[in-house]
């Protein structure tokens, strides 16, 4: 088997080579997991919080390698890499605080004695998880299920196989007995062989559509629990009493989060007609201004793409939909020198049978699609295979959650942009998945609700 290449995308530089794990030695590690289950599962919760306590600790305490760290693998600005490691920091916080009351037994009355809902662990839970937040993507998934009682083996994209490292390391420092979260270092190819293995119990993969197909089909096959947080193609409403200034700095902010390579980046701007050329030239504006290039310094919005090939194949997605129709207002060209980087770009005039309409855009493209009115804005918002995130913006706080309970998506915020937060459920419908990480439902994905009844 090749080695794994870790490759800086901003500069071409190979930061590191990874050579990969044999197959007896990730069998030992599943092994280990599920040895390490049987005590951990009977680890009081009190004792669990406080592992969970020191990791944010020392999450805290390594944020600035940690940034940096991700810049290197994956092109993040080492801005937005401090802001991803203080949310893992949080998540952890939060289910040290809350997971005893969330897994506490639930009273029901029947005609029994005493009748109780019971929440346990399951054992090894596979977690699949992608580049593009390294690190939240991992704790997102991984705190919930340690604090549930499982054991966690990770297998991360292989460009930030270091970043995998740290958080391995972090986490076994916190307190955590090692065989609990380990992470393998094997290729995509090899997901299904792990799902195979008798003591993974559940799998939890945060990817591509395709990548969540696959992983249900075996998962499925087997009887096996998953979760999938897929792409996203989220609709951002503009209504003709919206804040334009508010609206607008709102949807740029959440394009150019993570250079565009966010599920729940705002993707298609839907604006009615009265505002939709204020909200073009104000968009094209601040588009601009945000500064691209090398992601370790402080001043950059937008760094590169985590690979070439994910932006050439965002180039031929805009190249496309300008030859169906759309107008490039702004960007479009890829920039000469070395690095994966894209420029903010503006697309207008976009319409059905466009890659910028029907497809996801994974990087700093803003599709802008013009409607006649409330009603056709939601037509088209729902007019997508993807259903992961969505936002509205108006004056009138009634209309938009009128407008929220009619939009087919797992989330939807009025006046801001769409982000996941530990304290509520995340996760999307149609082809961006199905189940909910985070929140009390997070918790209780991964667990056996065991009715008890006594008579």
């Amino acid at each position: 088997m090749n080695p794994f290449q870790s490759v800086n995308p901003a500069t071409g530089e190979v930061l590191a080579i990874h050579q990969p794990m044999t197959a007896g030695e990730v069998q030992r590690i599943i092994e280990q997991a599920h040895q390490a289950f049987i005590d951990w599962r009977t680890t009081p919760i009190t004792s669990r919080a406080a592992i969970m306590q020191q990791a944010a600790v020392l999450l805290r305490r390594d944020v600035e390698p940690a940034a940096r760290l991700m810049a290197q693998e994956m092109g993040k600005p080492v801005v937005q890499g401090r802001a991803e490691v203080e949310k893992c920091a949080w998540v952890c916080e939060y289910y040290a605080q809350h997971a005893g009351t969330f897994l506490s037994p639930e009273a029901v009355p029947t005609d029994a004695t005493n009748s109780y809902v019971a929440f346990e662990p399951l054992g090894v839970i596979l977690a699949v998880m992608p580049w593009n937040f390294p690190f939240w993507q991992v704790f997102r998934a991984a705190v919930p299920a340690l604090m549930a009682g499982n054991a966690v083996l990770l297998k991360h994209a292989a460009n930030v196989f270091g970043c995998a490292a740290v958080i391995e390391r972090i986490l076994h420092e916190a307190g955590l007995p090692k065989p609990l979260f380990r992470s393998v270092l094997v290729g995509s190819d090899q997901v299904a062989s792990l799902i195979e293995h008798p003591f993974i119990c559940g799998v939890t993969l945060t990817g591509s559509t395709p990548a969540g197909q696959a992983v249900a089909a075996k998962a499925g096959s087997l009887l096996k629990k998953s979760v999938l947080e897929l792409g996203g193609s989220d609709p951002y409403i503009v209504l003709e009493d919206a804040d334009l200034e508010l609206t607008v700095e709102a949807c740029v902010t959440s394009r150019l989060v993570n250079s565009g390579q966010s599920c729940i980046a705002a993707k298609r701007f839907i604006v009615v007609e009265p505002i939709r050329k204020r909200f073009e030239q104000r968009c094209i504006e601040l588009m601009r201004s945000r500064v691209m290039g090398d992601p370790l310094r402080e001043d950059v919005t937008v760094g590169p793409m985590a690979r070439r090939d994910l932006r050439d194949g965002l180039q031929a997605q805009v190249q496309g939909s300008v030859q169906r129709g759309a107008t490039l207002a702004l960007g479009g060209e890829i920039p000469d020198g070395p690095g994966a980087f894209y420029p903010p770009t503006v697309l207008t005039d976009v319409r059905q049978r466009m890659p910028a309409y029907d497809e996801e855009l994974f990087g700093p493209v803003a599709a802008i699609i013009g409607v006649k009115d409330e009603s056709e804005a939601i037509r088209v918002a729902n007019d997508s295979s993807f259903g992961l995130g969505a936002a509205i913006f108006t004056a009138d706080r009634q209309r938009g959650e009128r407008i929220a309970r009619q939009l087919e998506v797992g989330c939807c915020f009025i006046n801001a942009f769409v982000r996941s937060d530990p304290r509520l459920p995340f996760g999307g419908i149609k082809q961006s998945g199905y189940g909910r990480e985070l929140a009390i439902f997070g918790i209780r994905e991964f667990v056996n609700i065991k009715t008890i009844y006594v008579k």
